[in-house]
């Protein structure tokens, strides 16, 4: 990236930092990949009990490889084999955990973080339940308002996760939302955090780049 754009980005991310301080909650810029493991390990001491919710961005980054490192206790949702039914108490587990690990669709310049689900366990956690919520989300995640980021999750989040998940619905085919109907369709429960009444539940750690839908 050329130095000037990462400078002009590094601006933009250091005041959504100051906006989600203002609202409660903590913020972080980390230059890269070694030092957001290094503030993960900061922010959840060893042998703590932790979950995640489904992320590509948690993958890219190595994080879904660090919290399966023996580090800590770790509610493996991606474990191979499980059943359906293991999968349900894994979530349901993670209400209880020490720490819950998550990005976001989209985080507003004044410092909301806007999120969409289709089942609804990972905005469940990040609302209510575990004592610490650790979200990752890279500079393309940031928006200028709440009207930005449902634009934002029509546009990209939605269409390219039902991509990946390989979903039965038409933004998987032509690319955008088309506000369906279909029984496969991700957009279920929308959310949105303005403030936070314990400034010690949630950390948003920025890594200036782009990083999952």
């Amino acid at each position: 990236m050329d130095s000037s754009i990462s400078y002009v980005k590094e601006k933009k991310i250091e005041r959504v930092i100051d906006a989600l301080n203002k609202n409660n909650m903590n913020g972080y810029l980390v230059n890269s990949k070694e030092e957001l493991i290094d503030k993960i390990k900061e922010l959840v001491k060893e042998g703590s009990k932790v979950s995640c919710g489904g992320s590509m961005t948690l993958f890219e980054t190595g994080i879904i490889e660090h919290l399966r490192s023996g580090r800590y206790d770790f509610l493996d949702r991606y474990k191979e084999g499980l059943s359906g039914e293991e999968i349900k108490n894994i979530f349901r587990q993670s209400f209880l955990c020490d720490a819950y690990f998550a990005s976001s669709n989209a985080i507003t310049e004044s410092g909301e973080i806007y999120n969409v689900d289709g089942n609804g366990n990972r905005v469940a956690a990040i609302l209510y339940g575990p004592d610490k919520v650790i979200i990752v989300a890279g500079f393309n995640k940031i928006v200028k308002d709440l009207d930005e980021a449902i634009k934002r999750n029509r546009a990209v989040s939605a269409p390219a996760n039902a991509k990946r998940l390989n979903k039965a619905t038409p933004c998987a085919r032509v690319g955008y939302c088309m506000d369906c109907k279909s029984p496969d369709r991700l957009c279920r429960e929308y959310t949105v955090i303005k403030s936070q009444g314990n400034k010690d539940r949630i950390h948003v750690i920025f890594l200036n780049k782009e990083l999952g839908y």
